[in-house]
């Protein structure tokens, strides 16, 4: 077992702590990472909190990993030592099962075993990337391209990918109109994909506070939904609207800005339940969805789009004696657009 230093809640009401935790011997299929950057996403904090059910404490929690490769199993084809890589939200699978079979491992029906706060399978529970070292299944480990910033590619395994996904299966591209709901970690990386991909974007937010933000990363136009006309203006708009805040919408407001067979996706994750009127649904027989991050190959072709394309978050680089302001400031929605911790100073 190898000892490394890392962060952790200690409770769900507790600040977090410098300590170390324990992670496995290097198999044969395993990746030692010397993990560089780590990401905070509203997950994180969502699920020291309790918010998302009971986990055992103390946690480390951290699903947005790059670093370089420091070990390799004798059974590795895929990375090498020196390799730029990443890690995601899920470090295994069944394997098994129709949809990990079908290369949909996010969707493993027994469930797949998330980068923490899961059962993982030696027993023990996974700790995350907020710490110096990882050790992971090598079919889960992710090339980073050269041509992304090395500080600010690890958002993308997260943020990236969960908005990179729905995108594509909803095909936006030229000639579709997507409108994204909220402009934080997520939303302004859908800002910039979907306008990668050629679609018409237009940004929902509460207030006008980021539209230069907005119109910079490729939004076409800027709305704020504290204006009660906004919704009106907008009725049978959309073919797609990507939701990306964890807070509950007035979901017949915005399935009204849907045009003919328009679909809304949620990725933000609010705890409270999302009310929708049947009826709401009927007219322009609107589609109402979910998406959950992106299989492993599609993440790989997230982190290849972005690199052809010259797509980076927008982040802020803190210490890791930084990381309980920045939890505190993301509650705030003060940060534009991620923050990122230097693994060295921990």
């Amino acid at each position: 077992m190898l000892t490394v230093n890392a962060i952790a809640a200690p409770s769900a009401t507790g600040s977090l702590v410098r300590t170390t935790i324990e992670r496995r011997d290097v198999g044969p299929r395993d990746v030692l990472i010397e993990i560089r950057y780590a990401g905070i996403c509203h997950s994180d904090i969502h699920t020291v909190r309790g918010e998302w059910g009971d986990v055992a404490y103390p946690l480390t929690v951290g699903h947005e990993i790059v670093g370089r490769v420091a070990e390799v199993g004798a059974e590795v084809t895929r990375h090498a030592v020196g390799d730029r890589v990443g890690v995601g939200c899920m470090v295994n699978s069944c394997r098994e099962c129709e949809n990990c079979r079908a290369g949909m491992e996010q969707y493993c029906l027994p469930g797949n075993t998330g980068t923490y706060a899961a059962v993982d399978r030696d027993g023990t529970i996974t700790q995350g990337g907020y710490s110096t070292h990882v050790v992971v299944d090598e079919d889960f480990v992710l090339r980073v391209p050269e041509a992304i910033p090395y500080e600010k590619a690890a958002p993308l395994l997260c943020a990236g990918i969960t908005t990179y996904s729905p995108l594509s299966h909803w095909k936006a591209g030229p000639g579709t109109r997507v409108a994204v709901v909220g402009m934080g970690g997520l939303g302004h990386m859908a800002v910039k994909i979907a306008a990668a991909k050629g679609a018409e974007v237009t940004v929902l937010s509460q207030t006008l506070g980021k539209k230069d933000d907005g119109l910079a990363f490729g939004a076409a136009h800027y709305y704020a939904t504290s204006d009660p006309d906004t919704f009106d203006k907008l009725r049978n708009t959309f073919d797609l609207i990507v939701n990306t805040v964890s807070a509950p919408i007035d979901m017949h407001a915005y399935l009204s800005m849907l045009r003919l067979d328009g679909t809304l996706v949620s990725v933000g994750a609010p705890p409270e339940p999302l009310p929708v009127q049947v009826f709401t649904l009927f007219g322009n027989r609107r589609s109402f969805a979910g998406s959950g991050i992106g299989s492993i190959a599609e993440t790989q072709e997230m982190l290849d789009f972005c690199a052809e394309h010259d797509i980076a978050p927008e982040i802020e680089l803190i210490t890791a004696g930084e990381v309980n302001a920045a939890y505190d400031r993301v509650l705030k929605s003060d940060v534009r657009y991620r923050f990122v911790i230097d693994i060295n100073t921990l």
